[in-house]
């Protein structure tokens, strides 16, 4: 993505590059943002967490990053988030078991995790049995529908 100085942003898919073409002021702030949806994403390929946080912090949400299900309970200690955007499959702690801890902790959050590996039913079979049930969608994450679909809330 490339950021000319008028603000026009160019990106490489063209529906995603017609939707968004100016940041808002408020983007380009920093200074802490109020009353904005809280987003955590979480994913160990640090690539597509950074890249979907900066997409979802150019459609005005506030956004946090962790990079394994661990670094994330601590996140979700400071950032308070009002929705979960987690990967399944991960190091030291998978998506479901930081999705059960989380709802835990804050009831009201949402929880949307996303994996593209085959062999996941287990794991989210597991949370099921803990009496959790999460929605996964399967990556690759479009930015668009994943904006319309906190949006959509």
């Amino acid at each position: 993505m490339l950021e000319l100085p008028s603000g026009t942003i160019y990106a490489a898919d063209e529906v995603f590059r017609n939707q968004i073409e100016h940041r808002s002021p408020e983007a380009d702030s920093r200074q802490p943002r109020q009353n904005l949806p809280k987003v955590l994403v979480v994913d160990d390929e640090r690539r597509i967490a950074d890249t979907l946080a900066e997409i979802l912090e150019m459609s005005g949400f506030e956004v946090g990053t962790a990079y394994d299900g661990r670094e994330a309970l601590e996140a979700v200690a400071r950032f308070h988030p009002d929705y979960l955007l987690s990967d399944v499959l991960m190091p030291r702690m998978n998506g479901v078991e930081l999705a059960i801890a989380v709802q835990k902790m804050f009831p009201s959050a949402r929880i949307l995790l996303f994996s593209g590996q085959a062999g996941i039913s287990e794991i989210l079979l597991e949370g099921q049995r803990q009496g959790f049930e999460f929605e996964l969608i399967a990556k690759p994450v479009h930015p668009l529908k994943l904006i319309e679909r906190l949006k959509g809330e």
